[in-house]
């Protein structure tokens, strides 16, 4: 068997997050050394409570740390009409008995950052706050880090505002720090991640498994389909998060193109806005491999693979 790839998922849980932690827990491909949350899809309580009732209710034995609440400079955003005002819809977990760790996740993520031999990867499926302030907290993690695999950004059209992705534009500033960190990124956008859609041979093929974390899943995604056909006009819902635990698993679960990825932060208009120099017309040197073309067929195998060990 191939050595495990050592990765902290970085959430803010709802539902697409929900299912990444699902995949990355059961894959013997990934040694999954801690979940950190974040404020995001809503407030840190509610990210760090789905966190938790996500790990108590499919008995995922890893340890949990609560992160930043709100962003380097800007204000908390929340999104309650796409993920509900808990973040994960209406659905009902029993009370957990999980609790997370004492550690503050940033404290988490530069410990083992720097006690690792450049092997640990990042996995970021949400604001990148926390990543951010570990970077600026201790400088030499960069070279401890084997890469951040992110979800975020568009090269096309947004999701936030026309121009910006939502996780992206909830902390423009902890994005530009990521992208400016020299730390090795690939950059699962938009542009990828609408390709990753959940269509009825899909849910087929959960229904069959039959254990209650695929039913979760069911569930996840008819609450999440529901949101994407309102507001964006969706047939499918497209699950954003687990394509980026996916590309750990199988590298060629999409196609990435070296270019350099800056960060907009000041214009009103296009606050978050992940400027993708596709066609290197700025001359400056690449600084992430940005996601373009998805192996659909190969993604939902990876997740269905993880969902039929529960």
């Amino acid at each position: 068997m191939s050595k495990k790839e050592k990765i902290i998922l970085d959430v803010d849980t709802g539902h697409d997050d929900a299912i990444a932690i699902l995949v990355a827990a059961k894959s013997d491909k990934i040694d999954l050394r801690g979940i950190t949350v974040v404020a995001g899809n809503q407030t840190l309580p509610k990210t760090l409570k789905n966190t938790l009732d996500i790990c108590d209710f499919a008995n995922i034995d890893v340890p949990v740390y609560a992160g930043m609440h709100k962003p380097l400079v800007r204000n908390q955003l929340e999104v309650s009409e796409v993920h509900g005002d808990s973040g994960l819809g209406d659905i009902p977990f029993p009370d957990t008995t999980k609790e997370a760790e004492s550690k503050h996740a940033v404290n988490f993520i530069i410990e083992e950052a720097l006690r690792s031999d450049g092997e640990l990867i990042l996995v970021p499926t949400g604001t990148l706050t926390n990543i951010a302030m570990a970077l600026n907290l201790e400088p030499g993690i960069k070279d401890k880090i084997k890469k951040i695999v992110l979800m975020g950004g568009a090269c096309g059209a947004g999701n936030a505002t026309p121009s910006a992705e939502f996780n992206i534009y909830t902390d423009p500033e902890a994005a530009k720090v990521v992208f400016e960190s020299q730390v090795p990124i690939v950059m699962t956008g938009l542009d990828v991640t609408y390709q990753a859609l959940a269509d009825e041979k899909v849910k087929e093929r959960i229904t069959k498994l039959d254990n209650r974390v695929a039913n979760l899943t069911l569930k996840l995604l008819e609450l999440f389909g529901e949101t994407y056909r309102e507001f964006y006009g969706f047939e499918h819902p497209p699950v954003h998060d687990p394509c980026t635990v996916a590309k750990i698993i199988d590298d060629d679960v999409f196609t990435t193109k070296k270019m350099r990825v800056d960060i907009e932060t000041s214009s009103e208009l296009t606050r978050g806005r992940t400027v993708c120099d596709f066609h290197n017309r700025t001359g400056k040197a690449a600084n992430a491999e940005v996601a373009v073309d998805l192996d659909k067929d190969r993604l939902w195998d990876i997740v269905i693979e993880s969902l039929s060990k529960y």
